[in-house]
């Protein structure tokens, strides 16, 4: 990862190459090894003016930016993932919606989950006050999760509480550990898996994203308390930052297109 912040260029119009070479720079997305195809997936409009985010690329979302007249769709989950995919069928759709409207679509995908200033996890350490962050949970390679203390000790129940008024999701609580919360691992949208990883690293809290069945018995054998509040919920902190950071930068104004999914 890098904390570069590459010089931007006029605001309120930036050509799409100039945005795109911005992007993948200060994601790091060259850098970062992951199954989706980061970066710009679908190549629109030449010059973008305005910016949507979305943490999906469904056809709605798509068809949604377009109608809100943005020349570029940033989502957390893009189009293409690791091998070919036939344009058919509902891809097709997705697509050809996005073609029509000469609509620019741009995914980042790990490289949001890790990225210290702008990621989903990092925003979320910055939400609940998370002292000392330091990363965690590695997936090819890269740590997408951070972990450390809150300033001060809670029940559980109450920090569950925190969460649900942070994301808005009524959250899942296995109570596999300790009543309290102090130390704390964040690892959005899907971090089961890292349940033992928390409890090496001594902490008492894991919060996720959505549970998994085969890492049910985790939280109560490692003793680790695991806080599960929506997959969809816990990434759209991304999204939105890294849209704000884009009208911080080159003033292009944006909008956050919330299709939320429930999971």
């Amino acid at each position: 990862m890098t904390d570069a912040h590459p010089t931007a260029p006029t605001r309120g119009e930036v050509p799409r190459d100039t945005l795109i070479r911005w992007l993948n720079e200060y994601l790091n997305v060259p850098g970062i090894q992951d199954l989706s195809q980061n970066g710009l997936q679908i190549e629109g409009t030449d010059v973008i003016r305005r910016v949507a985010a979305s943490v999906d690329s469904s056809a709605k979302t798509i068809q949604h930016a377009a109608d809100a007249g943005a020349d570029l769709l940033l989502v957390h989950h893009g189009l293409f993932w690791g091998k070919a995919l036939p344009i058919t069928g509902p891809h097709r759709t997705r697509v050809r919606t996005a073609l029509m409207a000469d609509l620019n679509l741009y995914a980042a995908h790990l490289p949001l989950d890790a990225h210290p200033e702008v990621g989903n996890s990092a925003m979320i350490a910055q939400a609940l006050s998370l002292q000392g962050a330091q990363p965690f949970a590695e997936w090819m390679g890269t740590r997408g999760g951070w972990y450390g203390e809150l300033p001060f000790e809670q029940s559980l129940q109450d920090f569950a509480d925190r969460v649900q008024k942070l994301t808005g999701e009524i959250c899942l609580v296995h109570g596999g550990g300790i009543p309290t919360v102090r130390r704390l691992g964040i690892v959005t949208g899907s971090g089961a898996e890292y349940i033992a990883e928390a409890a090496a690293l001594g902490l008492d809290t894991l919060l996720t994203g959505e549970p998994e069945h085969k890492h049910f018995h985790d939280a109560f054998e490692y003793g680790v308390n695991v806080v599960y509040a929506g997959h969809y919920e816990t990434e759209v902190f991304g999204v939105r930052a890294l849209a704000a950071k884009l009208e911080e930068e080159f003033g292009l104004p944006w909008q956050f297109l919330h299709h939320p999914t429930g999971l």
